[in-house]
């Protein structure tokens, strides 16, 4: 066999060795931080995020009963006081000063729409529209749809693609899904694998889909 074939292919071999190391890395990252984050109703874990020994849960159990009644009791007595502040002082209050138009009122509380925050984050980002659906991984008529607003809300995987693809950190991932009525959740482990590649600022989607593959969970963009 030639010299250079068999450089070529010793080259390779450790290219892919390699390649295949990384991806056992990850993998193994990966999974670490699920058993640290993810809850599903077997294993239960608390802030200090360690798992808890078999003896121990009822303790801890018993613990969190204790102080769910205790913010009870606390948020009850503020009720009261609250309820009695407001019988003391609005008697004297003009009718017209207690009545708020409720049109008016849900209007100045509304938040701003989900497609003009995507927006603001592509130019604050310094990215293009092409480049964003690109890395998202999604189809560009369907960018268009997201773009014009118009009442069309993407899915929760469309938008996870988008932060991805934004390279956004937590809290704008956490506010992004928000303005659009969704919210990543520790007791789903397709949340909890995107919690981890956002939180280690991991942006490459492809990675993220091989990964989700690996655990039998969807895949972003289509």
């Amino acid at each position: 066999m030639p010299l250079n074939v068999i450089r070529n292919y010793i080259t390779k071999k450790n290219v892919d060795k390699a390649a295949f190391s990384l991806s056992n890395e990850l993998l193994d990252d990966v999974k670490a931080f699920i058993a640290q984050n993810y809850i599903d109703g077997k294993n239960i874990q608390y802030a200090h995020r360690r798992p808890i020994p078999r003896e121990g849960l009822e303790y801890y159990k018993n613990e969190a009963l204790s102080q769910t009644a205790e913010l009870s009791i606390s948020e009850t007595t503020r009720a009261l006081k609250t309820e009695s502040f407001l019988d003391t002082h609005t008697s004297a209050m003009p009718v017209a000063a207690m009545q708020i138009s409720p049109r008016k009122d849900l209007k100045v509380k509304l938040d701003e729409p989900f497609a003009a925050t995507l927006l603001k984050l592509i130019d604050s980002k310094g990215k293009t529209d092409v480049e964003v659906y690109k890395r998202a991984n999604i189809d560009r008529k369907l960018f268009s749809k997201i773009r014009k607003g118009k009442g069309y809300m993407p899915s929760k995987k469309t938008i996870i693609a988008l932060a991805i693809a934004l390279e956004l950190s937590l809290p704008e991932t956490h506010d992004l899904l928000r303005r659009a009525g969704f919210a990543l959740s520790r007791s789903v482990m397709f949340d909890v694998i995107i919690e981890y590649f956002i939180t280690k600022q991991k942006y490459d989607i492809f990675d993220i889909n091989n990964v989700l593959f690996e655990y039998d969970q969807p895949l972003l963009g289509g």
